[in-house]
């Protein structure tokens, strides 16, 4: 009986492990296949064009850093990237536009730091955000621009150390102009007045070629902007600059001193420009568009003419660009909390 029953358990150990082994080998072959269809599609790539969403406005700076990277990777891909401008709610329309797409590499996202702004501001008014960075996967940083504080050319403060040192005398009566609340202009320069222990009015325009008019027809005392939009009327005697938000100082404007040299050493802003891609884009796919973007950022010809915009060039893969964003967020975030609601 004993015997009858050690065979008869074997039998089923054995069905087991049979059924077992078919099984895993099943879930093998699946792997297998599934790898192998990410592979097949990735060694095709792409057979058709691409769609590069510009969440923003023509003619700004991530419109002008997309169609020139679009034109790059055509050369590298023979196929066409269609620049697909969606503007609206800040950005929010483009960018969920990418968030929802298939994940499949022929809808990428160029996008700027309301990546974390727009998610950030929503919070504070307690509304649901429709999308955050996590649904994207960074592919490349392509530019990372500072912003440079400026003052009419004969306005009083010949340095910005003169500005802050009037402003400490005069809390809330210097005005400055930006481009909407929380925006490239507005973030920047409350990080300087933070740094500084200064308050400066704020007046909000509808973008930043108002923002600048307002500092010429003397309405407001400063603004912020691109070294490359500013630098003409710099160098024209319209201008004054005073400060630039970057690690080191900026081509263009080699005299003008940066926050971190001044002692204000948490004061880094940048208005960057970069690639993603869906976060559920399969690893194989974002490593083959990493290294086309890469390929295309390098080329000579793009080089050429991001430099005569004034546009300097930062390429980073994704792994370092997630590095960047991370930093990017952290004082962004901390900015708008400081801020708080704005009405």
């Amino acid at each position: 009986m004993k015997h009858s029953i050690l065979t008869a358990v074997d039998s089923k150990r054995r069905d087991f492990l049979r059924h077992s082994a078919w099984g895993l080998s099943g879930l093998g072959l699946a792997g297998a296949l599934a790898h192998g269809d990410a592979l097949a599609q990735v060694a095709g790539f792409p057979n058709r064009p691409v769609q590069l969403v510009v969440p923003f406005p023509p003619g700004g700076v991530v419109d002008q850093t997309g169609r020139a990277i679009a034109q790059s990777l055509f050369k590298t891909w023979k196929q066409a990237v269609v620049i697909n401008t969606k503007p609206g709610a800040g950005g929010a329309i483009g960018m969920s536009t990418v968030a929802n797409a298939p994940a499949d590499g022929y809808t990428l996202l160029a996008a700027h730091p309301f990546i974390h702004t727009l998610p950030e501001a929503e919070r504070q008014f307690g509304r649901s955000v429709p999308f955050d960075r996590s649904h994207f996967a960074p592919l490349s940083l392509i530019v990372a621009d500072p912003l440079v504080l400026v003052v009419k050319a004969d306005a009083p403060w010949k340095t910005y150390e003169e500005f802050v040192a009037d402003a400490k005398k005069r809390p809330d009566m210097i005005a400055y102009s930006s481009s909407g609340a929380y925006s490239a202009v507005h973030l920047p320069i409350e990080m300087l007045a933070h740094a500084a222990g200064i308050k400066l009015r704020h007046i909000p325009y509808a973008g930043g070629g108002p923002a600048l008019t307002a500092v010429l027809g003397n309405v407001v005392a400063t603004t912020a902007g691109a070294p490359a939009v500013l630098a003409p009327q710099i160098k024209a005697g319209e201008l004054r600059a005073l400060v630039t938000t970057g690690t080191r100082r900026h081509p263009l404007l080699p005299d003008t001193p940066t926050a971190m040299e001044l002692g204000y050493k948490d004061v880094e802003f940048y208005l960057w420009v970069g690639l993603f891609a869906s976060v559920k884009t399969e690893e194989a796919m974002l490593a083959q568009l990493r290294r086309d973007v890469a390929k295309a950022a390098a080329d000579p010809e793009f080089v050429a003419y991001m430099a005569k915009l004034g546009a300097p060039l930062d390429v980073r893969d994704g792994t370092a660009f997630q590095s960047f964003l991370d930093k990017d967020a952290q004082r962004i975030s901390a900015a708008i909390r400081r801020i708080g609601r704005v009405e």
